[in-house]
C-alpha cells in the first residue's frame, strides 16, 4: 500500500539566542463543509400556499356570485 503524505506539517519550535522558546504563527486558509441554504424559509413556503388557497377561495366565490346574478335577472 503506498504510504499517504501527511497534510499536516510538523512545528517545531524556534530557540531564540536568550534560552526562550517561540513559535511563529503562520495563518492559513481553513476549508470548512458548504453549508447549503434553502432558497425559501418554511415560513415563507407556508405563507404562500395560505395566500394561494386564499385566492383560489375568492375565485370560487366569484363564480358563484356570477352564478346566482342570471338566475335572479332571469326571473324577473
Amino acid at each position: 500500500m503506498p504510504e499517504v503524505k501527511s497534510i499536516l506539517r510538523e512545528v517545531l519550535p524556534k530557540q531564540a539566542s536568550t534560552g526562550q522558546l517561540y513559535m511563529e504563527d503562520v495563518p492559513t486558509m481553513v476549508l470548512c463543509k458548504p453549508k447549503l441554504l434553502p432558497l425559501k424559509s418554511v415560513t415563507l413556503e407556508k405563507l404562500e400556499k395560505m395566500q394561494m388557497e386564499a385566492q383560489e377561495a375568492v375565485k370560487q366565490q366569484e363564480l358563484a356570485m356570477k352564478e346566482q346574478v342570471p338566475r335572479t335577472h332571469k326571473a324577473l
